[in-house]
């Protein structure tokens, strides 16, 4: 069950006409309206409230992922909160601990994304949203951690759940046939990806721009946020003036976080080298293991020569591979970058909408579709180019693992799927068993404007039959 759809994304569980379901609710920051709505409480369980603007918020989030939700999916939604107030109450009452710094971390990511979504622009944020991005973030605070807390608390409350095979045969088998799901074709690959090494010339070159900034700065008088902005070859923060926002310990790669962590408030580091390019960091604030730094990022050029040892040393290790001189795995380890997600996972490439390694044709990456194009299982295509987001420029050898044919799903061929599917429909036995059995023992108190919802009478006689 994928908590955060109002849809189930698992095709083989089928939702029951009244259930309790846990749906750790996303936390959404909405547009000022032009007129206040005077608020009030909707419905009471244990020490937590749930305020008319919670419901209406969520309710109106649902309606922008699915505009064809029935005029009753108001019940549904205050349900699901009643289960997220019940398991933060009940995190509170055991001292299921949220550290601060993870609060402020999925502040800091949900941020990231919303400026993202606006280009990096403020103005426009704070004009769409009638406040500044630290007031948004204020404004998210207590929801975020509160969303926090429900989610640990599932995870305590399901974290013995398993699945034998038998259990994974009965659930497979008890899904009428007509409402087997249909899978397309399906590819899976694995890749060895690796980055051409840049010669010692265009090094130095890098290095001596960035001593030059360094010096504008530190003898010149010139900003530092300025100079960023204007030569800074990180896409992400250059536009910033190299802000790159509170960040935990662990976040950097070594050499830059062993530099940023040494550092003194407003001062500005010696030149460092990182797998990245050459940096000069200026930390402006630091709040235990949280820094908030900013940086400058000079990349050192990668030139045609460079490219073309790129592709010949990815030749050999293919004509390694294909001559059985060296296993596919083992070539990961050797050449592979490791900072890519399929280096430790056997060159595994994860499909990034799923979580598994399944690609339906329309998922995969362009280039890896056409390089596969026409090979069979085991086979391995040829050097192909392509660019990380942040324009670094890498090649890739792409094995072929399987290509299956439109199929309706059999347990042979998607036991994987299928036991995962099992799996949450267990947890979600859990939590409904929980939900009921705690709320025999907690305070719920359901407001008039939604006592008509069946769904929620129902809750009510099922756990609390005293309180009608």
């Amino acid at each position: 069950m994928h908590t955060n759809n109002i849809k189930n994304s698992t095709p083989f569980l089928n939702n029951k006409l009244i259930a309790i379901c846990l749906a750790i609710l996303p936390v959404v920051v909405q547009a000022q309206p032009e007129k206040a709505v005077i608020d009030k409480v909707v419905a009471t369980v244990g020490s937590e409230i749930i305020l008319l603007s919670e419901v209406q918020e969520q309710l109106s989030y649902a309606r922008q992922q699915q505009q064809d939700l029935p005029d009753e999916y108001a019940c549904i939604v205050l349900q699901n909160q009643l289960v997220q107030k019940l398991l933060v109450n009940q995190a509170k009452l055991d001292s299921v601990d949220v550290r601060d710094e993870e609060v402020e971390n999925q502040l800091e990511a949900r941020v990231e994304r919303l400026r993202t979504y606006f280009n990096q622009d403020e103005q426009a944020i704070e004009e769409y949203y009638g406040q500044n991005v630290n007031a948004i973030k204020e404004q998210m605070r207590g929801d975020m951690r509160s969303q926090l807390l429900a989610e640990r608390m599932q995870a305590k409350i399901t974290e013995k759940a398993t699945i034998t095979p038998s259990e994974v045969k009965a659930f497979f088998n008890a899904i009428p046939p007509d409402s087997l799901p249909y899978f397309n074709s399906e590819v899976e690959v694995r890749e060895i990806v690796y980055k051409p090494q840049v010669n010692a010339e265009e090094k130095a070159k890098a290095r001596a721009r960035i001593e030059e900034y360094r010096q504008r700065i530190t003898e010149g008088g010139e900003s530092f946020a300025e100079l960023a902005k204007k030569f800074s070859d990180d896409p992400g923060s250059g536009s910033k003036g190299g802000d790159l926002g509170w960040q935990k310990r662990g976040t950097f790669v070594p050499e830059f976080e062993a530099t940023v962590y040494n550092l003194e408030p407003d001062q500005i580091s010696q030149v460092i080298e990182t797998e990245f390019g050459f940096h000069i960091i200026q930390l402006l604030e630091r709040r235990g293991n949280l820094v908030h730094a900013r940086h400058i990022l000079i990349r050192p050029e990668i030139t045609e020569a460079d490219l073309d040892i790129a592709i010949e040393k990815l030749d050999s290790i293919r004509q390694l591979i294909l001559s059985n001189n060296v296993t596919f795995s083992t070539a990961v380890k050797v050449f592979g970058d490791k900072n890519t997600p399929s280096y430790n996972n056997d060159g595994r490439v994860a499909n990034p909408r799923t979580g598994n390694t399944f690609f339906e044709v329309a998922d995969l990456d362009t280039n890896i579709f056409f390089a596969i194009d026409g090979l069979n299982p085991g086979d391995i295509t040829e050097p192909v180019p392509f660019r990380a987001p942040d324009g670094t420029r890498y090649f890739r050898l792409v094995q072929l693992q399987s290509r299956s044919k439109p199929h309706k799903a059999d347990l042979k061929q998607d036991y994987n799927r299928i036991q995962a599917a099992a799996l949450e429909q267990k947890k979600g036995d859990y939590i409904e068993r929980w939900v009921l059995d705690k709320l025999q023992k907690t305070y719920l108190s359901i407001g008039n404007l939604y006592k008509d919802c069946p769904n929620l009478q129902l809750l009510l006689a099922q756990t609390q039959p005293e309180r009608p």
